[in-house]
């Protein structure tokens, strides 16, 4: 496995977190042209970004990172990846659902990179310096004037914000085991996203599987698993090989400032001076902490 500089593993994080902030527009898309649920959506994204990131990795590499030749330490690795991975995207989901998009967006993001750094601190003995602390506290404030005016319009339900901190309890736990276990990224991509698919299919066959296929629906799908989930979780997991998971989880954060200027150039959305000025302060925060990351 290639060395990841930390310089270049910050890049990686920001690439991911860009990426990420288009899935959630792809996904939404896909509940109406392809007549998916959440459940459905999340079993088509983690296949297909699996098939992709197969596809994309070096045959040289490939044998010991199929299913049935995965090294013994990593095949019992994949199965808490996965599962996390389905719990944090399933309950976003439904949080979005009962709470609507700005409200589970701002509570799961903002509470994932809390939660990885308690984590971090207790679980892998890293200390969290003075930058990251700054950067942290910065970013959460750009979080929430970037959402607060539509988080204030929204109708929240406790379910729907219940909902949100179990999607960011399962996002930051497989931030941190994949960051304890590093030693294989692409096959734990791999091997996690199959054990995804696996704990979701059960939930899916309940409702419909099967997309309405069209050239948009088709163009969706094939994007939702190239970019937003083989490209950016491949980028994700080689990034923790270098970063500790507390800077990996406030540098994602990104990923808030993607999809609203997403909203603004593609859907028309407005954003307030105080939205703009928390895309500012967010971006700056993970700025300074991306030119200076913290190792370890």
């Amino acid at each position: 496995m290639t060395h990841v500089t930390a310089r270049r593993g910050a890049l990686y994080v920001s690439v991911a977190a860009t990426a990420w902030g288009t899935g959630g527009a792809a996904g939404s898309l896909l509940f109406e042209t392809g007549g998916l649920g959440p459940v459905g959506v999340s079993l088509w994204r983690y296949l297909l970004g699996a098939a992709f990131l197969l596809a994309l990795t070096p045959r040289a590499a490939l044998p010991h990172r199929l299913p049935h030749r995965l090294p013994r330490r990593l095949g019992w690795r994949i199965l808490p990846v996965g599962a996390g991975m389905a719990v944090y995207q399933t309950a976003y989901f439904a949080a979005i659902a009962h709470a609507g998009v700005a409200t589970a967006t701002v509570v799961t993001m903002g509470a994932t990179p809390v939660f990885a750094a308690l984590g971090s601190r207790f679980l892998l003995r890293e200390r969290l310096g003075g930058l990251a602390l700054g950067s942290l506290a910065a970013a959460l404030a750009g979080l929430v004037l970037l959402t607060a005016e539509s988080a204030t319009q929204a109708r929240a339900s406790v379910a729907g914000i219940g909902l949100a901190l179990v999607s960011a309890a399962g996002y930051a736990g497989v931030t941190l085991f994949s960051r304890h276990h590093r030693d294989d990224p692409a096959g734990t991509a791999i091997g996690g996203f199959v054990v995804a698919a696996l704990c979701l299919a059960p939930f899916a066959l309940t409702g419909r599987v099967a997309p309405e296929l069209s050239l948009a629906s088709a163009a969706l799908l094939l994007y939702l698993g190239a970019v937003p989930t083989a490209l950016a979780y491949g980028l994700f997991f080689r990034a923790l090989t270098a970063l500790r998971a507390t800077t990996v989880s406030i540098i994602s954060l990104g990923e808030a400032v993607g999809a609203a200027l997403l909203g603004v150039l593609v859907f028309g959305e407005r954003l307030t001076p105080v939205a703009w000025c928390g895309c500012a302060l967010l971006l700056a925060a993970v700025a300074v902490l991306a030119a200076r990351p913290e190792t370890g």
